[in-house]
Formats: structure tokens, C-alpha cells, sequence
């Protein structure tokens, strides 16, 4: 029997953006073909071994610990696993001379769950039935921010302007603060530093700029590459941490996406808020990755295996990419964003004889698997053929593979483009 939907049952049961075609992607992996397939498009992170190392250490200290059978076996604070909660006020109280308690932390099942807390928390519509929006300053940017808000339209994207290094072939978006707006209709403000997918780092100069403009209301920064965990950032930066800021952690990319580990550190009135809601959605975060994450923070084995065996793996992986890009791609006009952090390459073939869609389908005979670009341009309200001109390639195959992967691109653009 097919249930009858309500509206936000009909919204929150489509597959949208890039799980729209991650499923066209899985189908074409699962056909007799797949081990043919060079596959760029997954966000799941490399097992390295000194970082599964590392959470195998922290579960048999667990395990021999009598905190066990407390963690496993009850429920806890909706705010969180109290020695995690310690362990990332003193990490981050030392580290960036801060006062964090633990009204300032909050623990979710995973940082895409908190974007969901905020985007109906603080936007879509009020008592009085005013729409309160959820601003994206910068787009592109992570695809998932298009499906949090139970209300669409709340979701407002800009437009960037580019920086184009025509010799180099590499380029930049910058926000454009000529025409991004925070108004009284804003309920709050959305980015990610480093961004998925482009790798785009905001200067601290830029944040500072937008945590100015949006003084009022709250500003979600989307951290989960970030340092001092994960820390994959290629350029120098610091979390810009203002009393309007919420800064968002995720531990997936720092080797543990399977345990759902999301981290907000912020003012204590918006982290009691996103907790309220928390507890009526689920009670609390998964407390075994808890666990065992408060005795990686709390040791300093995070983030010191972060800057010296995370972020350098995919650094090198980048590396790769843009030099078989600079050796294998035809004269047209093809440009990289700036290496400047996350497990993703984001590249633009300007001007491109057909859209994202169909340069994918075309790829795939070839073998290679990557992600079109435009569903990550959620809320941007006008069309733009840039969108239809980018794609997500996955820094998580082998330097081998990449390479060769990278060389059948440059042979389909040549194609497509003569």
C-alpha cells in the first residue's frame, strides 16, 4: 500500500541535488561493467590506516575503560557526552584563547543534522506568517543546504564574482558584496569554510566582512574541513569565532563518517534552541562515537594525525590533478579553483557545447565517474549557464588512477569541444 504524503512528506521523500545522482551513479557502479569504472564522485573519505589506527586505539581504550557500559548500554544529555563536551572547550579554549562551556557546545548526529535544526529553527516562517530566510553568501556551495528547510523558498543563494587567471588556467570565487543583502527578512546565514565542493577558503578578511553585515542574526559556518580537525585546508586559516558565529564541526572527514558526529560551538542562547530541538527530534547523538572521539580530541592525537597525515594525503592527491590537467588538457577554455583545502577538485570547462548532465553521461563511456555541478548551486533563484559548467572530481581514488582518469576528461573535452 503507497501511504498518502502530506507536503513535507512528499518534499523530505524525493532524492534531490547530488543524491539524485549518486543513485544513477550506484546503478551504473552494481552493472557487469563496474570494475571498468574510474570512480571520482565519492564523498566518503580514505581509510587511511594511521587514522583507523587511531579510533581502534581510542575503542579498546573504551572498551577497557568502566565509562562502557554508561555510554553503551544509557541514554544521556541531549547536550552531549559530558567528556566530550570538556575535551573541545579545553582544546579550543587553549587553542584559540576563547571561554567556551559547555552552554556553548552542542553534539548532533552528524553536522548535516544541525543545518536542519537551523534551517527550521531559525528560518521559514514566523507566528505572523513572515518568511524568515535562509542566506547562502557564497554559491556554489554544499549541495545538502538545498534540502534542510522544511519550507524551499527560504533558501536564498548569490551569485559569486570570479577571478579568472586565463594563463594559468585557475580561477576564484570571491562573495559579491554588491548585491549580497541581510535584511530583517534573514533568519540566518549559511556558509562552508573550506566549501565543499569547490575547495574555496573565504579570507578572514571576507567572514569578517559578513559577520559584520549580519550583526543581528546568527551565522552558521560550515566547518567540516576545517581545522584543527580535520584541517584540511592547503591555505593558512583560522575559524573566525565572533559571538554571532555558529562554528560547525563534523568528525567525518577526520576518519569516523560512520558514527555521525557533528559538533556546534556558539552563543548559548542559539545552542540551547538547536538542543530543544535536538531532543524532540532524537533525544541525543550516537554516544559511542562520542566516546571515543572525546579521547582523540582530549589527547591531541586528532588534530596532530590531521595536519600530518589527513591533510597531506589529499594535498598531494590535488597535486596530481592539476598537473595532469596543466600536461593532458586541449587549448579551450578550462579552469581549476585554487587548491585551497577539502577532498574535492572543482573544475570549469567555460563555455561548454553541452550541459554538466550530458559531459557526465558522455564520461561515463569513457569510464570515468565524476559529479555534474550544478546541483550545488542550491537557492540561487535565476539561471546561470555557469552552473551547467562545473563538476565535483573526488580527490579519494589512487594518484594512479586519478591521473588516468584526468587524461580521458582532457580526451572527451578535446572531443567535445572540436
Amino acid at each position: 500500500m503507497a501511504p498518502v504524503l502530506s507536503k513535507f512528506g512528499q518534499q523530505m521523500s524525493h532524492l534531490t541535488g547530488v543524491r539524485a545522482i549518486m543513485k544513477d551513479i550506484i546503478e551504473t557502479l552494481q552493472s557487469g561493467q563496474s570494475a571498468d569504472f574510474i570512480n571520482l564522485s565519492a564523498g566518503n573519505p580514505v581509510i587511511l590506516p594511521e587514522v583507523e589506527q587511531l579510533w581502534r586505539d581510542c575503542t579498546a581504550d573504551l572498551l577497557a575503560s568502566s565509562d562502557y557500559g554508561e555510554v553503551v548500554c544509557r541514554y544521556g544529555s541531549s547536550r552531549g557526552y559530558e567528556p566530550l563536551i570538556d575535551a573541545i572547550a579545553t582544546d579550543f579554549n587553549q587553542r584559540y584563547d576563547l571561554s567556551l562551556t559547555a552552554e556553548n557546545i552542542l553534539i548532533t548526529p552528524g553536522s548535516q543534522s544541525l543545518y536542519f535544526l537551523a534551517a527550521n529553527a531559525l528560518g521559514g516562517y514566523t507566528t505572523e506568517g513572515k518568511l524568515k530566510e535562509i542566506i547562502l553568501p557564497l554559491s556554489p556551495d554544499y549541495t545538502g543546504y538545498g534540502g534542510v528547510s522544511l519550507y524551499p523558498e527560504a533558501v536564498r543563494a548569490y551569485r559569486p564574482t570570479l577571478e579568472v587567471d586565463t594563463a594559468t588556467h585557475r580561477f576564484k570565487y570571491r562573495p559579491d558584496f554588491n548585491q549580497l543583502a541581510i535584511t530583517e527578512q534573514t533568519g540566518f546565514v549559511l556558509f562552508s569554510r573550506p566549501c565543499n565542493p569547490t575547495g574555496n577558503v573565504l579570507s578572514d578578511e571576507e567572514v569578517n566582512r559578513i559577520t559584520s553585515l549580519a550583526a543581528a542574526v546568527p551565522i552558521f559556518i560550515d566547518s567540516a574541513y576545517a581545522p584543527p580537525f580535520p584541517a584540511l585546508n592547503f591555505t593558512a586559516m583560522n575559524p573566525v569565532l565572533t559571538s554571532n558565529v555558529v562554528h560547525c564541526i563534523s568528525l567525518s572527514k577526520a576518519g569516523l563518517p560512520g558514527e555521525r558526529v557533528g559538533i556546534a560551538i556558539g552563543d548559548a542562547a542559539t545552542i540551547r534552541v538547536l538542543e530543544s530541538f535536538q531532543t524532540n527530534l532524537c533525544i541525543h547523538s550516537s554516544r559511542y562515537g562520542q566516546a571515543i572521539a572525546a579521547r582523540a580530541i582530549a589527547s591531541g592525537a586528532l588534530a596532530e594525525i590531521a595536519k600530518t597525515v589527513i591533510r597531506p594525503h589529499y594535498q598531494q592527491k590535488f597535486a596530481v590533478i592539476e598537473a595532469t590537467l596543466d600536461e593532458a588538457m586541449p587549448d579551450v577554455p578550462w579552469y581549476l579553483h585554487q587548491a585551497e583545502g577539502s577532498i574535492f577538485a572543482w573544475l570549469w570547462l567555460q563555455d561548454l557545447p553541452m550541459d554538466d548532465q550530458a559531459f557526465y553521461q558522455a564520461l561515463k563511456r569513457y569510464g570515468v565517474i565524476i559529479v555534474p555541478g550544478s546541483p550545488f548551486f542550491p537557492g540561487l533563484k535565476d539561471d546561470w549557464e555557469h552552473k551547467h559548467q562545473c563538476f565535483r572530481i573526488s580527490l579519494t581514488d589512487t594518484a594512479e588512477r586519478i591521473a588516468i582518469a584526468i587524461r580521458r576528461l582532457a580526451q572527451l573535452t578535446e572531443e567535445v569541444y572540436a
